[in-house]
């Protein structure tokens, strides 16, 4: 194997990796959302469970992060959150998602 295949296969690692931490990311901050946004409209326990899976999923069946907010920001409209509290928070889940996930991967490599 020459240098610029173990160049390119690590390119493409590092690609495969990146893409996965992504798609964990969202999923995890989606969820996120979804339980903060249930409980904005009064929802707990399952409901709330149900709400906030069903965000991971409809996520998961290419939803994009727009429709995402949309969704979200429309079912807390009636309650006066606006579409930008709704991207803010967003942004907030998908921080914490990052660091949940960087933990995660500090304590398996312990």
């Amino acid at each position: 194997m020459t240098t610029f295949d173990k160049r390119e296969q690590g390119f493409e690692a590092k690609f495969a990796h990146d893409e996965e931490l992504m798609f964990k990311a969202a999923a995890r901050s989606n969820k996120l959302l979804g339980l903060w946004a249930a409980g904005q409209l009064g929802l707990g326990g399952d409901a709330a469970t149900a709400y906030a899976t069903a965000l991971v999923t409809d996520n998961l069946a290419n939803q994009t992060m727009d429709e995402t907010l949309s969704k979200v920001s429309g079912d807390l409209a009636a309650k006066g959150i606006s579409r930008e509290q709704v991207a803010q928070k967003l942004q907030e889940c998908l921080h914490q998602a990052l660091a949940q996930l960087a933990a995660a991967a500090s304590k398996a490599g312990d």
